[in-house]
C-alpha cells in the first residue's frame, strides 16, 4: 500500500513540476499558429463537448428560472429564448477561441505541434480512445478502495477506542 501511495505521490509531484516549469516558459500571448494547433488538438481530443451547447444551456436555464415566477409569460419567454439563442450562438466560437488560447498558453508552439503529431499517430488515437476508459476505471477503483480503506480505518478507530475502554 505504501509503495502505491509513494508512486502516486511521485507522479503528482512530477506532474506539478512539469506544469510549473511549462507555465514559466509559456508566452502570455500565444501565436495564431499555436492557437490554431491547440484548436486542432482540442477537436481531436473531443474537448469541444465541454462547451458545445453552453450558450443554449445558459439561455434555457435562464428561461426556466424566469418561468418559475412568470408562468403567464411562457409563450413570450419561449419566443425570446429562441431569439436570444440565435443572436448569441456566435459566443460558442468565442469560447472555442478562448479555450484554445488557454491551452496554447500552457504549451510552446513546438510542444503543440508534437502533441498534434502524437494524437494523429496510431498510439495517439488509441490514447484518445482509451484515456476516458482508463480514467473511469481508475475512479471506480478509487471509489472501491476508499470504501474498503474507510472500513479498515473505522475498525482501527473502534479497536483503539476499545483499548481505552470506550465503545463507539
Amino acid at each position: 500500500m505504501r509503495a502505491v501511495l509513494k508512486t502516486f505521490a511521485a507522479a503528482i509531484a512530477l506532474i506539478c513540476a512539469v506544469h510549473l516549469s511549462a507555465a514559466k516558459a509559456q508566452p502570455a500571448n500565444p501565436s495564431p499558429a499555436a492557437i490554431a494547433t491547440a484548436k486542432e488538438i482540442l477537436t481531436l481530443k473531443q474537448a469541444t463537448g465541454i462547451y458545445t451547447g453552453a450558450v443554449a444551456n445558459v439561455i434555457q436555464n435562464m428561461k426556466n428560472t424566469l418561468l418559475q415566477s412568470n408562468l403567464n409569460y411562457q409563450r413570450d419567454l419561449n419566443e425570446v429564448a429562441t431569439q436570444i439563442a440565435g443572436e448569441m450562438k456566435p459566443r460558442e466560437a468565442q469560447i472555442a477561441n478562448d479555450v484554445a488560447r488557454i491551452y496554447a498558453q500552457n504549451f510552446t508552439e513546438a510542444e503543440l505541434r508534437d502533441l498534434l503529431t502524437f494524437y494523429k499517430s496510431p498510439l495517439g488515437q488509441k490514447s484518445l480512445t482509451m484515456d476516458p476508459k482508463a480514467v473511469n476505471d481508475t475512479m471506480s477503483y478509487m471509489d472501491q478502495w476508499a470504501v474498503r480503506f474507510s472500513e479498515e480505518v473505522n475498525g482501527r478507530f473502534r479497536a483503539e477506542m476499545r483499548k481505552r475502554g470506550k465503545e463507539i
